[in-house]
């Protein structure tokens, strides 16, 4: 089993990315810490700690949306997740599939 210790050598909270399993799709990010990493391994459900309301959270705990976790993996610095998931309804809070819908530049191929 993976030292989940060496997560956070460098900070108590690291970002976590939930991507979607099969589109490879980026839902959403978060923000997790050894406790929320170990409630996620063992139900399988994305946790994450809650900046603004300072305590542990499921996703999906009040609105069904469930995050199922099919892998977890770390960046080659061990200091951010990915959470490959299979989510149960919309992920973000505005109802879109994806917190990433904001679009601030794009390249146009016509200039």
């Amino acid at each position: 089993m993976f030292d989940l210790d060496l997560l956070f050598q460098k900070s108590d909270l690291i970002p976590v990315i939930i991507q979607h399993w099969q589109t490879k799709d980026i839902l959403m990010l978060g923000f997790t810490n050894k406790e929320a990493v170990e409630l996620t391994l063992s139900t399988k459900t994305a946790w994450f700690w809650s900046r603004s309301r300072e305590k542990l959270w499921n996703k999906g705990e009040s609105s069904g949306h469930f995050l199922h976790i099919k892998k977890v993996v770390t960046d080659c610095d061990t200091d951010t997740m990915l959470y490959l998931c299979d989510p149960m309804g919309p992920t973000c809070h505005t109802g879109a599939n994806s917190c990433f819908f904001n679009t601030i530049w794009e390249e146009n191929d016509d200039e």
